[in-house]
């Protein structure tokens, strides 16, 4: 006979491992499978990692153009040459760092009391979990699947983790890529296009699209294209690669117009699959989308009663924050607390580019479109005091308020650091403050968030 808990989770990501922390809050006895690691891929392959990466990446280049500043190291100009990257350290901090994140999320919910299993969570029935390969089945008044998604790989381009790889195959590299060709130029592609360059790396970028970043605000998109150009990154624009193959110690890259791009590496970043696949969801009847997607409603319940899902298997929004956010709310939604459903027009987003574009709320596309009547107003950042001080040359702050009360309805910001300076914005979002309360609100001089605030009394003048 299955063992008796409430709640099983499978998947340990930050869908799960939220999702668990709630559970044992609200007193349900819990039991997370988890096959990979706590904190999911979110945690051990791709934000957390992807992340420390470009911070590093981040820190160099800063070191590079201080020579702009007057600084000067052992007597010359800063340069690659001179301040550069070991790889084999950097990437043995990333792992150790996201190794140490896993154990504290793990202990901290084994301190809730949560029990954990290592293995892969198939469902039976629609509230039995088996884990495969054990006898181990799990009896479930509420069974939640957070079990994310994977890159998606090419049969033209397949990986081999050395010189073909995808992101997940970054952090085991032993020498920094002499030509790095990122085929993909989405939000994962843009980003390790910034963080090698930023590396020291050669990086040509192949995108099948017009620009890089389609999709995102083009503003900031076309600052991120801007800033790459000046800094020497070759962009492929309307460029599909049809074939990457290995020949020695280099790569080559094969587009449709027959031209070949040849590096030393190339990453593989052309989207991701989720991980639905022989997990028992059909069998049970819990609906997938034509993508394999998990389909789910805002409080993260699945066509089938006492099934929730959550994160990237969803497909809702492929980021840490909402996957967490869904998790919290389903599990709230099962155990007959208070919820709020998901609101995706509240979530906040970042592109770790250099610099960095953080958004929230309604977007141009949506104000170009007249689905959404606002006020827009676009503020430089190169008049903004602190950003002469940090060489800030490229970046902006936009904000969006309707034409009645002047609500704040969302706000783009392209700066280094945007992910924290769309807080305020995400508040005024939240909350529905006007660009009154935004600009009558102190903020420091000199700094960049003075220009969200300058950027609001703009807006007033509209009024």
């Amino acid at each position: 006979m299955p063992s008796m808990t409430d709640v099983v989770i499978i998947g340990g990501g930050p869908g799960g491992y939220e999702a668990a922390l709630v559970a044992a809050q609200l007193g349900a006895d819990v039991t997370v499978v988890d096959r990979d690691g706590l904190g999911g891929a979110a945690v051990l392959t791709d934000v957390v990692p992807s992340k420390t990466a470009i911070e590093g990446a981040e820190i160099l280049t800063r070191a590079v153009e201080g020579s702009r500043l007057g600084l000067r190291f052992d007597g010359e100009p800063t340069s690659y040459e001179r301040a550069g990257v070991d790889i084999v350290r950097l990437n043995g901090r990333i792992r150790d760092l996201a190794g140490a994140q896993s154990e504290d999320i793990e202990q901290r919910l084994r301190d809730e009391g949560i029990r954990i299993v290592r293995g892969t969570g198939v469902l039976e029935a629609a509230d039995v979990v088996a884990v495969r390969g054990t006898d181990v089945r799990l009896h479930a008044d509420t069974v939640l699947v957070s079990t994310g998604a994977r890159p998606r790989e090419l049969p033209s381009a397949m990986p081999d983790g050395e010189r073909i790889l995808t992101w997940k195959q970054l952090y085991h590299l032993t020498e920094l890529p002499r030509h790095l060709i990122v085929v993909g130029s989405g939000v994962t592609g843009a980003e390790f296009m910034s963080a090698y360059h930023g590396l020291g790396s050669t990086v040509t970028l192949v995108s099948s699209r017009d620009h890089v970043l389609p999709g995102q605000d083009a503003d900031a998109a076309q600052v991120i294209e801007d800033v790459s150009t000046r800094r020497g990154i070759r962009v492929e624009a309307r460029a599909r690669a049809t074939a990457v193959e290995r020949r020695g110690d280099e790569v080559v890259v094969t587009l449709a117009d027959g031209r070949t791009v040849v590096g030393s590496h190339c990453l593989m970043a052309v989207g991701s699959l989720p991980n639905t696949e022989g997990l028992g969801l059909a069998e049970v009847g819990v609906a997938l989308s034509p993508s394999g997607h998990i389909v789910v409603d805002r409080v993260s319940r699945t066509s089938v009663r006492g099934i929730y899902a959550a994160g990237d298997c969803t497909g809702v929004l492929m980021l840490a924050s909402v996957a967490a956010m869904q998790g919290r709310i389903a599990m709230r939604h099962a155990l007959g607390a208070a919820v709020t459903p998901l609101d995706t027009r509240l979530v906040t987003a970042n592109i770790f580019t250099d610099p960095e574009i953080a958004t929230v709320g309604v977007t141009q596309a949506e104000v170009d479109a007249g689905s959404v009547v606002a006020d827009t107003v676009m503020l430089p950042l190169a008049t903004n005091a602190r950003a002469k001080m940090q060489q800030v040359r490229e970046g902006f702050v936009k904000l969006f308020c309707d034409r009645g009360g002047r609500v704040v309805l969302g706000g783009v910001v392209v700066a280094p650091r945007a992910s924290e300076l769309i807080y305020a914005i995400a508040i005024a979002v939240t909350n529905r403050l006007t660009v009154d309360d935004l600009a009558a609100t102190f903020t420091v001089y000199p700094s960049l968030s003075g220009s969200i605030a300058e950027a609001a009394r703009r807006l007033q003048v509209a009024d």
